[in-house]
């Protein structure tokens, strides 16, 4: 039987492109979208699955870039803070208002004057408006709205608006709903050199990574939009100059929301000046981030005990009943920020803003930007496509092109949804956080991956992830037993107990789809096992 994978890769070796995009994270999945939905022919590769790099490693927030205000960077707050209602009006679901509380305290970085202006600026620069406009809370509507936040020195907080988000999700929707549109999206396919004609780009010569066969692929133009990777794609068109990307990372920890019960999302100082987030997440409770330089492989990046114990320390600090221990994280996940190197400037002062270089064979790379802007990016690399091929102008459309099929309205229709999917579950012993996830990864299609796990009568949480498993691997391009686990779930970082009980089973499913041959069932748990080693190294 011929799969979606399979199809989609005996087109793209058929057809010559438009635009070819590297790099499938969200904003080679933005800008594949954008395009697809213009009337262009694309392709997009990416050398692992969607969103394995960057964009399933950030805080997994859309949000408007408060810390930015401090660079004096306008424009950047401006722009992201009106992406977030979009993002949030295409993905109801996915893109979820979540307040965020910032208290200050005597002596700290933030005062009530300074808070309260710049939130103020904050709403202004984003156009925030009604009820999700800052409000400025008392000392005792503080400690009631978050009563872990430690008590010596605090006067009160400020509480304002941003939105959670699971970012490969976000990035994953994003390619499917680009393939509905035309779009030629492939994981696992490594670009391994370009193709010129006459000193100009023409394609490139690819290899699939699952099959093992290398392939031409015509296309008029190529967009590197590698992200952490961008300038090796550089140095292969051998087009590197005075500007390069410096590579930051960012780690983040995850706990039982049992052992930080918080009420309310929290952005704080620490004592080296930095801020950091603690944010409740269905059962868990997560932490970060950090920001330091990075030198190492771009394809081996974990949190490191001295990141965790920063992370840990920064929360005792600021919720010391909580008194976190190392034993306590159950799960971590690290990443490259590519951001646009600036001499003299350090990791967490360096712009967030993109910037695009064009080489003289016409490869185009973007690099730096935000998880946010990523349909602002795209529309504006595909108006340079657009505008280098000559082609007419044609107007973005993706402000109303909704990143799922059958897209929900507006938050509470989410809300009754999920209430809906806690019904059904309800009979059948899964807990209430599980109806919240169920549609938070997957929308409306929550019922038929409940209707099928239990189609039988089962009741156990087993039925529930093969089910899961069955509509990821029918739907999603799922490749990996990681692909499942890490990016289409999460569960790697948020539920990494439910992995250890399941796994045998998970992958049983994936060696009867995929018929795997003898011995790629050990090899494929050992692979598992070791990423979970490496994601939580304090309890392995």
């Amino acid at each position: 039987m011929t799969t979606h994978r399979q199809f989609l890769f005996e087109q793209i070796k058929s057809e010559n492109f438009d635009l070819l995009v590297v790099g499938g994270g969200i904003t080679g999945a933005g800008i594949a979208l954008d395009a697809a939905t213009r009337g262009l022919s694309v392709a997009l590769v990416e050398k692992g699955d969607f969103a394995s790099g960057t964009s399933s490693k950030s805080t997994k927030l859309i949000h408007g870039g408060l810390r930015y205000l401090k660079q004096l960077e306008f424009k950047v707050v401006h722009e992201v803070g009106q992406e977030r209602a979009i993002v949030h009006g295409l993905a109801p679901h996915l893109v979820k208002p979540e307040k965020m509380l910032l208290p200050f305290f005597r002596g700290g970085t933030f005062g009530k004057n300074g808070t309260s202006l710049g939130l103020w600026l904050y709403d202004f620069l984003a156009g925030v408006k009604g009820v999700d406009k800052r409000q400025m809370l008392t000392l005792q509507r503080t400690q009631s709205q978050e009563p872990l936040l430690r008590n010596d020195g605090l006067l009160g907080s400020g509480l304002y608006a941003e939105y959670r988000t699971d970012d490969a999700r976000l990035t994953i929707e994003a390619v499917k709903t680009a393939i509905r549109h035309g779009a030629v999206c492939l994981n696992y396919v490594l670009l391994k050199d370009f193709l010129e004609e006459n000193g100009n780009l023409s394609g490139a010569v690819c290899e699939d990574l699952v099959t093992g066969e290398t392939f031409e692929l015509k296309a008029k133009t190529i967009v590197n939009a590698a992200g952490p990777w961008v300038d090796r794609l550089r140095e292969k068109d051998k087009s590197m100059n005075n500007k390069r990307v410096f590579l930051s990372k960012g780690t983040h920890i995850v706990v039982p929301w049992e052992r930080l019960p918080l009420r309310q999302a929290s952005y704080f100082d620490v004592k080296d000046g930095r801020m950091v987030f603690a944010i409740p997440r269905q059962r868990a409770t997560y932490i970060g981030t950090t920001d330091t330089p990075f030198k190492g492989d771009t394809d081996q990046v974990f949190a490191e005990k001295s990141e965790i114990d920063y992370l840990l320390d920064a929360a005792n600090a600021m919720f010391p009943s909580a008194k976190l221990v190392p034993k306590d994280v159950e799960s971590t996940w690290a990443g490259l920020r590519p951001l646009i190197y600036e001499e003299g400037k350090s990791a967490g002062e360096m712009s967030r803003k993109d910037e695009i270089f064009i080489s003289k064979s016409g490869l185009i790379s973007v690099a730096g930007g935000k998880l946010t802007g990523y349909r602002k990016m795209a529309e504006k690399l595909v108006d340079l496509v657009l505008k280098r091929q000559k082609q007419t102008p044609i107007i973005c459309v993706t402000k109303q092109v909704s990143l799922t099929e059958d897209a929900f309205l507006n938050s509470q229709e989410v809300v009754d949804f999920q209430g809906f999917i806690a019904q059904k579950l309800h009979s059948l012993e899964q807990p209430g956080t599980v109806a919240t996830y169920l549609v938070e990864n997957y929308g409306r299609a929550a019922e038929a991956i409940v209707e099928r796990a239990f189609s039988e009568g089962k009741k156990g949480d087993e039925a529930l992830i093969l089910a899961e498993l069955d509509h990821c691997l029918g739907h999603e391009l799922v490749v990996t037993p990681t692909d499942f686990l890490e990016r289409r779930t999460g569960l790697l970082y948020f539920n990494i107990n439910r992995v250890r009980q399941h796994l045998d089973a998970v992958l049983k499913t994936f060696e009867a789809a995929q018929g795997w041959p003898t011995g790629r069932f050990e090899t494929e748990k050992k692979a598992v096992l070791d990423l979970m080693k490496k994601l939580c190294p304090i309890s392995a």
